[in-house]
């Protein structure tokens, strides 16, 4: 898989933009990224381990760097800074980007949390 072409953050809305060089383009909000950290911590380290991130409305992306040529790794103000995001799982995201998101919404209710 091929480095971004470009990645644009967008403090004010966001936003991370990121365009790939075969034509897809993806809009990340934080919270979105946020709360579908590839990291243990988030996802567990097994199938259904991982944890229901609540509380992540208003996160901010505050610091994103390369990792390697394959991946980023962001930094959220609320701390968290583990789990690489490689362009693979990116892809991942921007193609299942809303049904991940409703699916996260539904258990998230279904769990009486909140954003």
């Amino acid at each position: 898989m091929n480095p971004p072409t470009q990645i644009i953050l967008h403090q004010q809305s966001k936003i991370l933009e990121i365009y790939f060089g075969e034509g897809s383009h993806y809009q990340f909000p934080f919270e979105f990224l946020r709360v579908f950290s590839p990291s243990a911590e988030v996802r567990g380290h097994g199938s259904g381990q991982g944890t229901l991130q609540t509380g992540k409305k208003n996160v901010n992306l505050i610091n994103l760097e390369p990792a390697g040529n394959y991946a980023l790794k962001l930094t959220f103000d609320d701390g968290h800074d583990s789990g690489l995001y490689s362009w693979e799982y990116l892809h991942q995201l921007g193609r299942q980007q809303s049904q991940k998101w409703q699916a996260y919404l539904l258990e998230l209710e279904s769990a009486n949390g909140s954003r």
